[in-house]
């Protein structure tokens, strides 16, 4: 039996055969594909800290900040849900400092296969991380763009012909009627794009291939939140992306409880 404590942050992952997942408590950090077949017992001790400046907080907003953060942080700007926003390109950021370290550098336009083809944006210095947290079991580079801006546009022009969510039930339930051709959809995507895009085309079509820890895939899905749930106790049957899978299809999404002070009990 072991125990962690402290305030959890998302899932830290690295690009293994299945992917390794390790939990923070605090700045411990948990080895989850351990735990896979093992009895949890997940205890909310009711306090939030905001992941942006620390402060105690009674509600959680944008996966784990304060309200001040949330009107205040660059990290919590518009440009963050929709790249193409972004203005750091013209000088213009909440903090300009960390937009040079964050949207002033190179970006990835992708496809990526979430039970479902998607076109998505992120910081390349983040690939793979961002495709495991979502759940990807496939992706392909399209084009690498100097900044978030140009990324964005982009994904703009191609999300009249590839949508950019995830279904989440889906991909959780491991749903899919066929598996897309994504070399295929990438040679579709760049004769979508005006020719003023083209320097910024990916040449190759290597694709990175995502296996998941998942002993079993649940039929039907119950969502958990501490909110609701103060106390989770259940088998761990799998990880898939920022998501812990418990028997009975249930499910806890760790990233949207950044910040939550918790108490795991294994054994």
């Amino acid at each position: 039996m072991a125990t962690f404590s402290g305030n959890i942050r998302k899932m830290r992952s690295v690009l293994t055969d299945p992917v390794s997942y390790f939990l923070p408590f605090g700045e411990e950090n948990a080895d989850m594909n351990s735990l896979i077949g093992s009895e949890l017992r997940l205890e909310y001790l009711g306090e939030i800290h905001c992941i942006g400046c620390g402060r105690k907080t009674s509600k959680s907003f944008a996966q784990g900040y304060c309200y001040p953060c949330l009107l205040n942080s660059p990290e919590t700007d518009r440009c963050i849900l929709h790249p193409e926003l972004c203005e750091a390109h013209r000088g213009i950021s909440r903090d300009m400092k960390w937009s040079e370290e964050h949207c002033l550098q190179d970006h990835i336009v992708y496809l990526s296969d979430t039970t479902g083809l998607k076109v998505g944006v992120t910081r390349f210095s983040q690939v793979p991380t961002r495709w495991i947290d979502q759940g990807a079991t496939q992706a392909i580079r399209i084009a690498k763009a100097p900044d978030r801006y140009t990324a964005g546009t982009i994904e703009v022009f191609l999300k009249d012909h590839f949508r950019d969510k995830t279904n989440w039930r889906n991909m959780l339930m491991n749903r899919q009627a066929e598996k897309p051709d994504l070399a295929e959809e990438k040679r579709r995507a760049a004769a979508i794009l005006e020719e003023r895009f083209d320097r910024y085309l990916v040449d190759g079509n290597e694709i990175t291939s995502v296996n998941f820890p998942v002993r079993e895939y649940p039929l039907k899905i119950v969502s958990l939140t501490f909110d609701k749930t103060p106390e989770i106790q259940g088998t761990l049957v799998g990880i898939k992306g920022q998501y812990l899978i418990l028997d009975g299809g249930r499910v806890l999404n760790i990233r949207k409880h950044n910040g939550y002070k918790v108490r795991m009990v294994t054994g």
